[in-house]
Parts: C-alpha cells; sequence; structure tokens
C-alpha cells in the first residue's frame, strides 16, 4: 500500500524574502501564481529543506536568511506521511551552528530522520540545461535521485569527495608515503564501490519502471537511460569485492597521471547518466528545447513513481516554472498526469496560465514580494 505525502501547512520566519508566511494547502495540487522575481522559488526552497541535502538551490545556509532578519531563519511544517500527522521543523540559529532538525518539536539527530515521514522530489529550471551541461551536473541530479529513496547516499557520497581529497593531497607529495596512499586508497575503494553500486541500482530500477509503463503517444516521452562509467559496467557483471579490488589496484598504477593531472582520474566521480530520447531513439542534448523540457518532465515524474514503489511513499513533488517551454497541450497533460501521481504536488509559474485547468479541489495562491495570499475560490 502506499501512502499519499503532503504538507497541510507551511510556516516560515526571516526566510529568503519572507519575514514571516503562514500558507495552509490541504489541496494535493498546489499552485502558486505570481511575478519573476515575486519570491515563488524561495517557497518550494523552503520546503526542498525538509529533505537530505541542501535544497534546491544548494545554497549556503546564510545565504537563505533574510537580510536584514535576525541572521536565522526557521520553516515548519505540518505533514500527513507515512507514519501519520506530525510537525517537522529546520532552521539556523544566528547565535548556534549549522542546521537543527526537529520532529514534534523535539531535536532529531538530523534532517535525514525527516524521511520517515515523507520524501521530496523537485524539478527546477537549472535542470533545464541538464542534458547539455557538464557531466557534473548529471551525477548531481542522479545524486538526488538516489537520495530520495536512500538517505544514506548523500553521507556516502560527501565521505567520498572527502577521502578523494585526501588522496589527492597525498599524491601533492613528490615522495610520497606509499602505506598512507595505499590506506587512502583502500578507504576511497571501499566508498566509491558503494557509491557506484547504490547509483547504479537506482538507475536500472528506474530505467526497467520507464520501459514496463512507456507509452510512445505521450506528450512527455520516455527516457532511455543508462550509467556510464568502468567502475558501473564492471558491477554488472562481477561481485563487488572483486571491482573494489581492481579499482584498488588501479588506483596504485594511476598515481603518476593523478599526480599530473591533479585529481583522481577514474571513478564514481567521473561516471555520466547518458539520456536519449526512448520514441526517437536519439540523445537527448540534441533534441529541441521543448523536447527536452519534456523529456526532463517525464523522468522526474517517473522518478516519483519510483519513489513511491521503493518506499510505500508517494512523494511530495517540487514544480517550479515547470510549464516553462510546454505547449498547451503538454501543460493539459501535465495536469492530468499529475493528478495522478498520489503525493502532493507545489508548483510554480509566472503566467496565470498555470491556473487553467486545475481540478476544484486544488490549492491556488497569488506571490508578490513578501507576500502570498489564496485565490479566492481557490
Amino acid at each position: 500500500m502506499t501512502v499519499s505525502c503532503r504538507i497541510d501547512r507551511l510556516q516560515i520566519t526571516d526566510f529568503r524574502s519572507y519575514a514571516s508566511a503562514d500558507i495552509a494547502a490541504p489541496g494535493m495540487l498546489v499552485a502558486l501564481v505570481g511575478e519573476n522575481g515575486a519570491g515563488k522559488t524561495n517557497i518550494l526552497e523552503a520546503l526542498s529543506l525538509l529533505a537530505p541535502g541542501r535544497g534546491l538551490r544548494r545554497a549556503d545556509l546564510g545565504d537563505m536568511a533574510r537580510q536584514g532578519g535576525s541572521g536565522g531563519f526557521a520553516v515548519s511544517c505540518h505533514v500527513t506521511g507515512a507514519v501519520g500527522p506530525a510537525h517537522l521543523g529546520t532552521g539556523v540559529s544566528p547565535d548556534e551552528p549549522g542546521r537543527k532538525a526537529r520532529i514534534d518539536r523535539a531535536p532529531a539527530p538530523s534532517i535525514t530522520a525527516f524521511a520517515d515521514h515523507l520524501r521530496i522530489v523537485w524539478l527546477t529550471p537549472d535542470q533545464d540545461g541538464l542534458f547539455r551541461g557538464p557531466a557534473g551536473e548529471r551525477r548531481r541530479f542522479l545524486d538526488r535521485l538516489v537520495l530520495a529513496v536512500d538517505p544514506g547516499h548523500g553521507t556516502r557520497v560527501a565521505m567520498l569527495e572527502r577521502a578523494l581529497r585526501g588522496r589527492n593531497r597525498l599524491l601533492e607529495d613528490t615522495a610520497p608515503d606509499a602505506r598512507w596512499l595505499d590506506a587512502a586508497e583502500l578507504e576511497v575503494a571501499e566508498i566509491a564501490i558503494a557509491v557506484a553500486a547504490a547509483r547504479r541500482e537506482s538507475v536500472a530500477r528506474l530505467a526497467h519502471l520507464i520501459m514496463t509503463h512507456r507509452d510512445d503517444a505521450s506528450p512527455f516521452p520516455w527516457a532511455d537511460i543508462r550509467l556510464e562509467g568502468e567502475i558501473e559496467t564492471r558491477l554488472a557483471t562481477e561481485a563487488a569485492g572483486a571491482v573494489e579490488d581492481w579499482y584498488r589496484a588501479e588506483l596504485r598504477l594511476s598515481r603518476g597521471r593523478d599526480r599530473a593531472a591533479g585529481r583522481t582520474l577514474l571513478g564514481p566521480q567521473a561516471s555520466d547518466l547518458a539520456v536519449a530520447h526512448g520514441p526517437k531513439g536519439m540523445a537527448a542534448q540534441v533534441s529541441s528545447t521543448g523536447e527536452q523540457k519534456a523529456l526532463l518532465v517525464g523522468l522526474v515524474l517517473a522518478h516519483a513513481r519510483l519513489v513511491a514503489e521503493m518506499t510505500g511513499m508517494a512523494p511530495v513533488v517540487l514544480l517550479d516554472e515547470v510549464a516553462a517551454h510546454l505547449d498547451p497541450r503538454r501543460r493539459a497533460a501535465l495536469i492530468e498526469t499529475l493528478a495522478a501521481l498520489g503525493g502532493q504536488v507545489w508548483m510554480t509559474g509566472a503566467d496565470p496560465a498555470l491556473l487553467d485547468g486545475l481540478p476544484a479541489a486544488a490549492s491556488r495562491f497569488v506571490v508578490t514580494p513578501g507576500a502570498i495570499r489564496p485565490i479566492e475560490g481557490g
């Protein structure tokens, strides 16, 4: 049985452009309409802080605090999730380091604990160039996909980055201690295989779901996805322990090359997510802007279905300026598809046409600088 995750009420204080805001959103579809710069994305960013990581902008905590405010901020939500109603809160105090997490007003060990209550996925305009951009952006996108089903993945990725930095620092020495390098490479190899395996499993599951439900006539074309990387390729046919031994040996052999490059060249930090337009059989990066947007929307919606399938929780979906580059046919199809997802959807748009076709039960809001108000009859 799949549980629908829903954020019934959002309260924010000193966050971005808002001194305070209190939003009651009983609908499963929530639409925020307003001019560019009004603060719509700030609302979605506040919600994204209920997921592990740094939020949909990946911003520093100091940048989230309102200018002229206390120096801290607070985000508080009443949610109906996997274990029933709960109150989730996070924020920063000006006199304390780091971001705090609370569940039912009691301290929680970390934001990862929120994953017991709800899962969140999102799509933002910054991702519109995903298919044409550098591989690093696709890896970051992929890690967000994995994180939605495996809350511990972010910790592993951070550990890998630290381990790689440690090895790179050792290689800066023209005569490094071989024992230290051996130990560093053992750590890198162990974490790298765990990261690669988690990515590979998520991509394989998502690809299977897409192929099972693909529809060539859909306005959101199905994506042909695969993970490209030597470690990932080996994990398809070899045991993880054998791949780890192979990678550790490769790291030893490549010390001179990596020293010259100033970084570790082989590993999951160099892998890529390859995406193709399934019905047309062509690489996503050569598709039109509209096709790429539709393909990306379809991929994110498929991921939301995968999260529901793997966790039993239909996630909250955040869609920022989702209708941009979509023609009227795709806009209408989007509303129909979102209504059938099973989880709550928050979406923003500068064009009031975003409200067209919304079901009567949807929650509608107008956003102006620093304020948000419900639309009469919405």
